[in-house]
This record gives C-alpha cells, sequence and structure tokens, in this order.
C-alpha cells in the first residue's frame, strides 16, 4: 500500500494507545479570578462552531515560566439541555479541534442535546512538540522502534519542559476548561488515550464528572508497557478473520513459524496492530495480510516483508497531527515500566526490562516470541528517556459515575482485556464489546455510535 494512503488512513483512524496518571485539583477560582476563553471567533470549516484559545501555564508549581496557548472548539448551544461534552482524541500526541466536525457527526442526537467542546491537548495542534528525527522515523506509530539519537535528541530538545507534560498537567488543562465554559460539570468521552485521560479527570474530579463513555479502553492504572495482552489476542483476530474469509489454513500458527524463522516479530506485529485499526477484519485488498503471512511460512516472505516494512517506514505524519515528541515525552514520563517509574536511573533499566520478558509466559505472548514484548518500540523509546518527575496518582481509586466501556473485539492497539478490566473495577460499569469492530468504535463503527448515543442520552 502506498505510504501517502497509508498516512490518509492513520489520521482518520484516530491512532494509538498510552499510559499515564492523574492530578491533584487545584483550589475552585484560583489564579486571579479563573481562566478564561481568549480571542473567540468562528471556527474555520464549522457552522455554529466558536473557537478560542485556553492560555495555562506550562508548570503549575510556577518554578518553569511559560504559557502554553491550547485551541478549543466549542458548539454555540451554551443552553444545551445535557450541559457540556467534553470529546477527546487520542495518542498521547493527536490534536482535538481538526477532529471536531467528523466525531460530531457520528453522534447527531447527542449533539442537539449536548454542547459539544473539543480542546488540542497540551504538546499537540498548535503547541505541538516538533522532534524532527523521531517524528521522521515513527511518525504516529506506538510500535515502530526509534533509534537512541532521535529518542536523545528529542529529549534534549526539550530539556526540563519535559516534566510538564503528563496526563496530569492535562488533566488540569480540563479542569481550567470547565471554569473557563462556566458550568459545575462536564461529561467526558474518550478514545484511545482520550478514555485514559477522561478517566483521569473522573478519578481527580469526581464531583465535577457526569458520567463517562471510554472508547478502546486504556487501563486507569496505565496500560501494560510490553502489550502481552495485545500479542496474546493476535491469535484471536487472525482466526477469526481466517474463518470469515474460508482460508483454510491457520494464520496464527503461520505466523508462529515465520517470527521464530525470521526474527521479525516486531515488525508483523506493528504491522497487525496499525492494519487491524485500518481494517479490523483484516480483509483489505490493499493488504492481503493472511495469504502474506501463509506464503511466508511456506518459503515465499517476500509479500510479507514488503508489508512489514511499508508499515514500518516513516509515514509522513507531520508534528501538529501527530506529535511523537509528545508521545514519547507523555509515555516515558507516566507509564509504569518495570524498572519503576520515571524517577528510576538509566542504570539497571535495561536489566529490569530483561527480567520481566522472561517472567511472560511464552504460551501468553504466542504467536510471538515473549522477546517482542520487550523489543517493540513502546519500552525501547523509553528506555533510555532522562530521568522526570513521576507522575502523580489521583485523588480517587474508582470511577463511581456512570460510564460506558466501548470496546471492538478485533482491536489490537487496545486489546479487551484492558475493557474487562476496568469494566470490573467500576460499580457504575458497562462494558459493550462490538462484535467485528476494532479500534476507536463509536468513529468507525454504527453500532459502536448508536451505543454511545443511547448512554448519554439515557
Amino acid at each position: 500500500m502506498a505510504l501517502t494512503r497509508r498516512a490518509g488512513l492513520l489520521a482518520a483512524a484516530l491512532v494509538t494507545i498510552a499510559a499515564c496518571t492523574g492530578a491533584a485539583p487545584p483550589a475552585e477560582g484560583a489564579g486571579g479570578g479563573g481562566p478564561r476563553l481568549a480571542d473567540p471567533h468562528p471556527c474555520p470549516g464549522l457552522t455554529d462552531v466558536t473557537c478560542s484559545e485556553l492560555v495555562v501555564p506550562l508548570d503549575r508549581g510556577g518554578k518553569q515560566p511559560g504559557t502554553l496557548k491550547l485551541q478549543v472548539a466549542a458548539a454555540n448551544n451554551t443552553d444545551a439541555p445535557r450541559g457540556v461534552l467534553l470529546l477527546l482524541t487520542g495518542g498521547p500526541g493527536q490534536p482535538g479541534v481538526p477532529y471536531y466536525q467528523r466525531l460530531a457527526e457520528r453522534l447527531p442526537d447527542v449533539a442537539r442535546q449536548y454542547r459539544i467542546v473539543m480542546i488540542d491537548q497540551r504538546g499537540t495542534g498548535g503547541t505541538a512538540i516538533d522532534c524532527p528525527t523521531l517524528q521522521k522515523e515513527v511518525g504516529s506509530s506506538d510500535t515502530v522502534v526509534p533509534s537512541r539519537a532521535a529518542v536523545d535528541e528529542c529529549a534534549q530538545l526539550l530539556g526540563g519542559s519535559r516534566n510538564f507534560y503528563r496526563t496530569a498537567d492535562t488533566v488540569a488543562d480540563f479542569e481550567d476548561l470547565r471554569r473557563a465554559l462556566k458550568v459545575p460539570s462536564m461529561t467526558l468521552d474518550g478514545v484511545s488515550y482520550g478514555t485514559f485521560t477522561a478517566a483521569q479527570y473522573g478519578l481527580t474530579y469526581p464531583q465535577r464528572t457526569k458520567r463517562l463513555v471510554l472508547d478502546s479502553v486504556v487501563p486507569s492504572d496505565g496500560a501494560g508497557a510490553l502489550y502481552e495482552d495485545s500479542l496474546h489476542r493476535a491469535a484471536f483476530v487472525l482466526r477469526t478473520a481466517c474463518k470469515e474469509q474460508s482460508c483454510g489454513y491457520d494464520p496464527a500458527k503461520d505466523l508462529a513459524k515465520v517470527v521464530r524463522r525470521d526474527g521479525n516479530g516486531v515488525g508483523v506485529f506493528n504491522l497487525l496492530v496499525i492494519a487491524s485499526i485500518i481494517d479490523p477484519k483484516l480483509n483489505n485488498p490493499d493488504f492481503k495480510i493472511l495469504d502474506a503471512i501463509h506464503r511466508s511460512a511456506g518459503g515465499d516472505t517476500g509479500p510479507l516483508n514488503g508489508l512489514v516494512d511499508g508499515f514500518s517506514a516513516p509515514d509522513g505524519t507531520p508534528a501538529e497531527e501527530f506529535s511523537s515528541g509528545l508521545h514519547a515525552a507523555t509515555l516515558c514520563a507516566d507509564t509504569p515500566f518495570p524498572w519503576g517509574d520515571s524517577a528510576a536511573p538509566l542504570a539497571g533499566r535495561e536489566q529490569a526490562l530483561r527480567k520481566a520478558v522472561q517472567r511472560i509466559k511464552p504460551a501468553y505472548a504466542w504467536p510471538f516470541e515473549r522477546s517482542t514484548a520487550g523489543d517493540q518500540g513502546i519500552p525501547q523509546t523509553c528506555l533510555g528517556w532522562p530521568v522526570s518527575t513521576p507522575n502523580p496518582a489521583p485523588a480517587h481509586a474508582k470511577l463511581t459515575m456512570p460510564v460506558l466501556l466501548l470496546q471492538g473485539d478485533r482491536d489490537l492497539s487496545t486489546p479487551l482485556p484492558w475493557a474487562e478490566e476496568l469494566a470490573a473495577e467500576s460499580p457504575k460499569g458497562e462494558l459493550a464489546v462490538i462484535e467485528g469492530a476494532g479500534h476507536s468504535v463509536q468513529r468507525r463503527s454504527d453500532a459502536g455510535a448508536a451505543a454511545a448515543q443511547e448512554f448519554l442520552l439515557r
């Protein structure tokens, strides 16, 4: 598939996955009369929507000066009977405002009852962190492995400011947004990493949170950095696709043979994660994955190697569309890794990672090898990331408000076990598994959008 087409499909797919934690609430009314929305103006290309800027401090602790101007798009129906619905995109790294129309159109009944609001989270869009080499090497992928030089360059460009792109800082921005909108509470609907920021807001400000829709769920205590659940889930996705296509062989067994013979597990895993977002049934004529795996197992490695190379190559995504620098800064600062939190010294990280990989049961990583878990992009990006200020835990441990957890059964980016885990921990949680769907089910599944609307209008 042409790389330009791949980049366009990825941008539309609301890619990715992340893992971090929340923030402690500031006093209501703090900060010289409170935050406000500045420079209101019509949003280009949108009807009855006003764009403005939310100015927030880079460092709420006050040690590092500077502010960020976050773009906000808000519907003009300020008297909406059900109040504000904050729609949150994923990443970390993806802006919000450019996706306003396509997300609002998926929830037409909701748009009549709620005032829909979207925000470019810090480090995205107009405030995008731009790390040129890292951006070129990994684009919008979670699992492509960057060079150590690209990671080092990005960390050096950010310097001490890398400590202020944690989920805690973004959650505090959401609270500033609520205060600027002058509403007592909000409903939040997040996709992928947006489920994590939405849940962290709910755990930090439960009294300000009416209800949550979490679409393609990241656990509220952070995603598994080694992706074991996705590795394990790959066999189900491959075999289900094979059954639907009457392929006549076992693609999971074929994959197991290929990656052990050719040592290309990370590349094949990256291929499957991205392909399952674009086409969760793996039946896209542009990339015949089942056939390529089967042919490779039989000795014809060309088609699969071509797909692996194509999906691992730079996709040309610019930082303002998906910031790989923010992606690294947030994941590396906040993710629980085998070596501990982001304050752990660099010495000892690699050994801790090796030990963690060895503790994975080979049967759970199958059809991949367990080494794939440690060799893929997330741990490899953060292995050499400089020591950073750890993200604080949110004030509360459980989501006590009504929560709808939407999950595609073919999702390899945020796999089903993550949603099942969070649903079991949420007293008012409802899990809706959408058969045949992959990542971002409201965006890409009519059944997913219908489930979200029913919950929001109940």
